[in-house]
C-alpha cells in the first residue's frame, strides 16, 4: 500500500509551491519555494509539526485574501461598466432620440412598424423560453444537440412512470418540437445554407477572375495616347466633353467639387460645365451661384442651373439638363457627385478609351477615399467598397464588359445615353438603371482600376443607413421593371442568365435574404429548437473564409475582419427590409434621401490646386496660399464640432441585439462553444449600433 500511496501524494502536490508576503493589500510579494521532499510527503496529519501547520495556514490564508481582492475588483470594474452603460441607455430613451421620431426616415411608417413588431415577437419567445429551459435544466433535463436523452424521455411519457407537472409539460414541449417545429426550420436552414454555398462560390470565382487579371497583368489599353496640352499638336483627341455637378443642400462639399472640375486638364473650347443644383435652400443656392461667377470670372467655362420643382431627384436633375440645346454641341459627358474631387488627368486618363471603338458607352472610374481612416465605420466601409471596385467591377468590366454605373466619376458617350432612352425617373438608382437598358442595347462598358477620383465616406450611422436603404431597394425595384425588357432583349442567353441570376438574384436579392435570415433569426431558433441544427463550418469557418476574401484587395484592413464580420450580419437587417420594400414596391423605396457629407480634403487636393493656379495668377488673380487654405479648412472643421450633437438609438439593431444574447445563454447550456461566442459577439455588435456607438453622431 505504501508505494501507491505515496504516488497519490506526490500527484496531488504537483506545481510549485509559493509564498505570498504581503505587508499590505498595495505591497506584497511572491517567492518560490523548493518543491517537498519526499519525507514532507511521507507525513501523515498527526505528525506534521505544529508550527508548520500553522504557517502553511497563514500562507493559505493570504492567498486566498489575496484572490478575494481582485475578485473584488474585477467585480467592481464589471458593476461599474454595465451601470454606465444602462446609465447612457436611459438617458438616451428618455431623450427620445429614436429611429422611430425621425421625420427623415426612408422606411414606411407601417412596414417599419410591422417588421419591428416581428422581432419583438421573436425577443419575447426566446426571453420566455430561455426562462423554460433553465427551469429544466435545473431539474436535470440536460440536452444537447445532437444527444437528446431520448431514452429519458421515453420513459417519461409511458403512462407507468409517475412524473410532476413539469416534467409532462417540458416532454409535451420536447415532441411538439421534435415532431412539428424541428422540420421546417431545419428545411429552411438547409435552403439558407445552400443560397450561402452559392454566393459563396461566386465570390470565390470573382476572386479567382481577379487573381488572373493581376497575374496576366490584363488591363484597358487605349488605342490612341492623348498629347500634352502644351505642346501645340492640333491631332490630339479632344473631343467636346459636357462636365454635370448634381447636388443638393450640400454646401459642404460644393467649393471643393467645383474647384476640381474647373482645373481640369482640356481646352477651355471643348469643355462645359454644369452646376445642377436642386438646393432648396436660399442660403445654399446663393452659396454655389456665388462660387460659380468667381470661376466665371476666372475664365472657367461654367454655368450654373438651378431647378425649382424637384422632380425626379437625381435623374430629374440630370434629364433636365441633357434637354438644353447645346447639348447636341457635345459627344461625351462625365459625372460626378458634389463630393468628388476629379484629378486635373482625369479626362485624359479616360476620355481616350472612345476613341477608334465605337461600341463603348461608358469608361468609369474607382473611387478614393479621403476619410478613410476617420473612424471606425469608414474602416469597414472602405472594405466593401475596395473588393467591389477591386474584384466585382473589374472582373465583370473585363470579362463582360458590363457592371452597374457608381453614378458618379464616370463618361458617357452621350449617344448611348439618348440610344438606352436616357435618363429615367422610375427608381431611386437611376445610375443602375441606364446601365441595364445600355447593356441590352449592345453598349460595352469599360473599368479602370487605376484612375481614381477621391470622395467621401458616410462617417455617421444614420446617413451610411440611409444609403444603404436606398442602394438595396432601388435594384429590387429595377429588377421587376427590367425584366420583361431582359427576355425581349436581343442579347445572347448566358448573358441573360448573367443579369437576372448573378447580378440581380445572387449578389441583390439572396445575400441580403440569408444573411439576416441565417444569422439572426435561425441560428437563435436553433438554441431553442435543438433538434434544428447548424454545423459548425457554415456558422464560423465558411463566413470567416469569407470575409478574409473580401478583405484581400485592402490589406491594411486585416486587423478590422471580425469586426467586419458582425458589422455585415449586422447591417443585414437595414439590407433585407430595404429589399423587401423594393420587391414589393412599397413607400420607402421611393423616397430619396441626400447622403450627409462633412466636407474633408485631402493635402493632395490642396497640393493640386496650388499647381494649377500660376495660371489664374496672370489673370490678375492674387497667388493663393497652401497654409491659409489649412487654416480655413481648419476653422471650417471647428465650427462643424461646436455643432450640438447627439446619438440616436435603433429600436430594431437594439431588440436583434437582446434577441441574439439571450440564444447565446441558451447555447451555454448546450454547451455550444462556437455557437456561443458568435451569438455572444454579435449580439454584442448589434448592441453598439443599436446603441448608435459607431461612427460620428449626427448633427
Amino acid at each position: 500500500m505504501a508505494p501507491s500511496l505515496y504516488w497519490w501524494a506526490k500527484e496531488t502536490h504537483g506545481g510549485t509551491p509559493v509564498v505570498v508576503k504581503m505587508e499590505n493589500p498595495s505591497n506584497w510579494s511572491i517567492v518560490e519555494l523548493e518543491s517537498p521532499s519526499e519525507e514532507d510527503l511521507m507525513y501523515t496529519n498527526d505528525s506534521v509539526p505544529k508550527g508548520g501547520r500553522n504557517k502553511n495556514a497563514k500562507q493559505l490564508t493570504w492567498v486566498l485574501l489575496l484572490k478575494a481582492h481582485k475578485a473584488a475588483g474585477c467585480l467592481t470594474s464589471i458593476a461599474s461598466t454595465f451601470f454606465s452603460l444602462t446609465s447612457i441607455v436611459r438617458r438616451r430613451v428618455a431623450s427620445g432620440r429614436t429611429d422611430s421620431t425621425d421625420t427623415t426616415d426612408t422606411e414606411n411608417p407601417a412596414v417599419k412598424s410591422r417588421f419591428y413588431s416581428c422581432i419583438k415577437v421573436f425577443l419575447w419567445l426566446s426571453l420566455l423560453l430561455l426562462g423554460f429551459e433553465m427551469a429544466a435544466y435545473f431539474k436535470g433535463w440536460h440536452f444537447g444537440a445532437p444527444d437528446l436523452q431520448l431514452q429519458y424521455l421515453y420513459s417519461l411519457t409511458s403512462p407507468l412512470v409517475v412524473k410532476s407537472v413539469f416534467d409532462s409539460l417540458y416532454s409535451s414541449w420536447v415532441l411538439i418540437r421534435m415532431e412539428y417545429l424541428a422540420p421546417p426550420l431545419q428545411l429552411l436552414a438547409n435552403v439558407c445554407i445552400v443560397l450561402f454555398l452559392f454566393q459563396s462560390l461566386d465570390r470565390l470565382i470573382l476572386c479567382l477572375g481577379c487573381f488572373w487579371i493581376k497575374f496576366k497583368k490584363i488591363r484597358p489599353v487605349c488605342k490612341q495616347e492623348l498629347v500634352d496640352l502644351e505642346s501645340g499638336d492640333a491631332d490630339g483627341y479632344f473631343p467636346m466633353v459636357l462636365v454635370q455637378i448634381p447636388m443638393c443642400n450640400e454646401k459642404e462639399v460644393y467649393q471643393q467639387s467645383i474647384a476640381a472640375v474647373c482645373n481640369l486638364d482640356w481646352p477651355k473650347g471643348n469643355l462645359l460645365i454644369q452646376i445642377l443644383d436642386d438646393s432648396d435652400d436660399p442660403t445654399t443656392q446663393s452659396l454655389i451661384n456665388e462660387e460659380v461667377n468667381k470661376w466665371q470670372q476666372e475664365g472657367a467655362n461654367i454655368v450654373y442651373r438651378h431647378r425649382v420643382i424637384r422632380e425626379g431627384y437625381k435623374a430629374g436633375n440630370l434629364k433636365s439638363a441633357m434637354n438644353c440645346s447645346y447639348v447636341k454641341d457635345y459627344e461625351f459627358v462625365a459625372i460626378f457627385d458634389a463630393d468628388f474631387q476629379p484629378t486635373p488627368d482625369f479626362l485624359k486618363k479616360t476620355v481616350p478609351h472612345f476613341k477608334d471603338n465605337e461600341e463603348i458607352g461608358l469608361v468609369q472610374a474607382r473611387w478614393s477615399f479621403v476619410n478613410k481612416d476617420e473612424n471606425l465605420l469608414t474602416r469597414l466601409q472602405l472594405i466593401n467598397l475596395a473588393f467591389h471596385f477591386e474584384v466585382e467591377q473589374q472582373v465583370n468590366g473585363i470579362f463582360l464588359n458590363f457592371f452597374g454605373f457608381n453614378g458618379t466619376a464616370g463618361v458617357w458617350r452621350i449617344k448611348a445615353l439618348e440610344d438606352s432612352g436616357g435618363w429615367l425617373e422610375r427608381t431611386t438608382v437611376e445610375d443602375m438603371d441606364i446601365a441595364v437598358r445600355a447593356h441590352l442595347r449592345g453598349w460595352k462598358f469599360i473599368f479602370l482600376n487605376d484612375v481614381e477620383c477621391q470622395c467621401e465616406l458616410p462617417e455617421s450611422y444614420e446617413a451610411y443607413r440611409k444609403q444603404q436603404h436606398r442602394w438595396h431597394s432601388g435594384p429590387m425595384q429595377l429588377f421587376r421593371l427590367c425584366m420583361p425588357d431582359i427576355i425581349r432583349s436581343k442579347i445572347s442567353i448566358w448573358k441573360k442568365g448573367n443579369m437576372i441570376f448573378l447580378f440581380f438574384l445572387l449578389r441583390k436579392l439572396i445575400l441580403p435574404f440569408y444573411s439576416f435570415t441565417l444569422f439572426c433569426i435561425i441560428l437563435p431558433m436553433t438554441m431553442f429548437i435543438p433538434e434544428a441544427t447548424l454545423p459548425t463550418w457554415v456558422v464560423s469557418y465558411v463566413p470567416a473564409t469569407m470575409s478574409f476574401l473580401n478583405i484581400l484587395p485592402a490589406p491594411k484592413s486585416f486587423p478590422f475582419i471580425v469586426p467586419y464580420l458582425l458589422f455585415e450580419n449586422t447591417m443585414s437587417v437595414t439590407k433585407f427590409n430595404a429589399m423587401i420594400s423594393g420587391l414589393f414596391q412599397l413607400g420607402s423605396a421611393y423616397e430619396w434621401v441626400v447622403t450627409k457629407k462633412s466636407g474633408r480634403s485631402s493635402e493632395g487636393d490642396l497640393n493640386s490646386l496650388v499647381e494649377k493656379q500660376p495660371t489664374k495668377h496672370q489673370r490678375g488673380s492674387s497667388e493663393p496660399n497652401l497654409e491659409e487654405m489649412r487654416e480655413e479648412i481648419k476653422q471650417q472643421e471647428q465650427r462643424a464640432s461646436r455643432k450640438k450633437k447627439h446619438n440616436r438609438i435603433y429600436t430594431k439593431e437594439l431588440t436583434l441585439a437582446f434577441l441574439l444574447l439571450t440564444a447565446s445563454a441558451r447555447s451555454l447550456l448546450s454547451a455550444q462553444g462556437i455557437h456561443f461566442y458568435f451569438l455572444l459577439f454579435q449580439g454584442i455588435s448589434f448592441l453598439l449600433v443599436g446603441l448608435d456607438l459607431i461612427g460620428e453622431q449626427v448633427e
